[in-house]
């Protein structure tokens, strides 16, 4: 509980810090809606043209693409210590001062800053879920909604993982790679369409390697009520939204294996 007051009181000053410019925030914002709007209206233009790719239309895509989306932007909001971590805490000799103080490095990093621009992000991806949702007439149940509710919670586990080993690579590389953005905004556009559209080899890497697949197909096709292509049983569609945080608990594990070999590099 002490944690979590810590973190609510370093969220609280990061809000504050960005509001003292409000007019930054909200262009920032509407920026960010606007650059991920465009995703979205090439995806309608896409069905507009083709109507439907492997028998799923405009309205199921969108709610694969709200729903992953969603997970993404509310992880990207809460990650920006990892984000910049290579350049920010490792270059500068600033991770030092993190070692030394008596809390976690990765709950003083969550707490680095909480990105509010990103809200625009999230909206975009919300109203792409509520489009979906409203397209494919979908009929609320609890079941449906611990699916999507699961999907958005497995997803933000599994991006926040993905964002983890990025930064722990930086121990080795001083700086972040770029390159680790292939599983991260990559692994976004991945799983914005559904598995069966996809070569074998490439499902079983989202579902068994980076386990994208687990957390935003199979839970939003038990969602949408739809008989899976692939086969998966319905104890799949259930137990899938875990494997993010089993992803999690595996990168938290190899975090904690890179502060162990952390060799300072001075300011």
């Amino acid at each position: 509980m002490d944690a979590l007051r810590l973190y609510g009181r370093y969220t609280a000053a990061s809000i504050r810090g960005q509001m003292r410019y409000p007019a930054s925030f909200l262009m920032t914002s509407f920026g960010a809606f606007l650059a991920t709007a465009a995703d979205a209206v090439g995806l309608w233009v896409l069905f507009a043209h083709f109507h439907h790719i492997h028998g799923w239309g405009f309205g199921e895509i969108a709610v694969f693409y709200g729903t992953v989306g969603t997970a993404f932007a509310l992880t990207d909001a809460a990650t920006r210590g990892f984000d910049v971590f290579g350049d920010f805490f490792v270059r500068t000799g600033a991770f030092d001062r993190l070692l030394l103080r008596p809390r976690t490095t990765v709950l003083q990093l969550l707490g680095h800053e909480l990105r509010l621009s990103r809200i625009g992000r999230l909206a975009q991806a919300v109203l792409m879920l509520l489009i979906g949702l409203s397209l494919v007439h979908l009929q609320w149940s609890p079941r449906a909604a611990i699916l999507l509710l699961a999907a958005v919670a497995g997803g933000m586990a599994l991006f926040a993982g993905l964002l983890i080993l990025q930064a722990t690579l930086a121990f080795w590389t001083v700086e972040s790679l770029e390159i680790a953005n292939i599983l991260t905004y990559g692994g976004v556009q991945a799983a914005e369409y559904p598995l069966d559209v996809y070569a074998a080899w490439f499902r079983n890497f989202l579902i068994f390697v980076v386990p994208i697949g687990c957390i935003a197909y199979f839970p939003v096709v038990g969602a949408l009520g739809r008989h899976d292509p692939l086969g998966a049983p319905d104890w799949v569609l259930f137990a899938s939204p875990a494997a993010g945080f089993a992803f999690l608990g595996v990168a938290l594990w190899v975090w904690g294996f890179g502060v162990r070999h952390y060799a300072s590099t001075g300011s």
